[in-house]
């Protein structure tokens, strides 16, 4: 099958509270543009900490370095027409703005991956909201540290629905603007 490249790169980027649901639209969103032939990158928080973010821990100045160095590797791929796929708890909109600035806001779709805080602590499949509530980690988002809603996501999704209900939702927002991008 020949792959499509869109004739210009954008960056979706997921942001949410911690088990809201980003890492799996995201998954989602990666496999049904691969299916429509769209070339795309998924970058994900807990990967890049892996890896080029290892060194950072959750400091408000680490939180600021870790999302800007993968807005730069998000970027890098967008000027390369590659659709970067981003899901990062990003937890202020001072952090988002960066966001924008650094990959360009005509090359920007940020998502909101808007879960209630009960369902999300409920959900805890990685034991997190346990271990910040008993002291394990320190400076954890919806516990101590402050999670804002976004102040104008270019789309704002509930994960009360479907996996596949929200992802036709995305979809149904991002195919037209990567059409026109492919005619362009």
């Amino acid at each position: 099958m020949k792959e499509q490249t869109p004739s210009k790169g954008i960056v979706v980027w997921f942001t949410g509270l911690s088990g809201a649901g980003k890492t799996t639209l995201a998954k989602a969103l990666h496999a049904a543009l691969n299916q429509r032939n769209f070339i795309s990158k998924l970058l994900d928080g807990d990967d890049l900490r892996k890896g080029i973010n290892n060194n950072l821990g959750f400091s408000e100045n680490d939180r600021l370095e870790n999302i800007r160095r993968s807005a730069e590797v998000a970027k890098l791929f967008s000027n390369s027409n590659i659709i970067s796929i981003c899901s990062f708890i990003t937890p202020t909109n001072q952090i988002r703005r960066q966001v924008e600035q650094i990959v360009g806001s005509e090359n920007h779709y940020e998502i909101f991956v808007n879960t209630p805080f009960e369902t999300c602590e409920a959900r805890d499949v990685k034991g997190l909201y346990k271990k910040a509530r008993n002291g394990e980690i320190k400076n954890f988002t919806g516990i101590d540290a402050v999670f804002e809603v976004p102040d104008h996501p270019f789309l704002k999704v509930e994960t009360e629905k479907s996996v596949e209900e929200v992802l036709s939702q995305i979809l149904d927002a991002l195919l037209p603007i990567l059409n026109a991008n492919n005619k362009n």
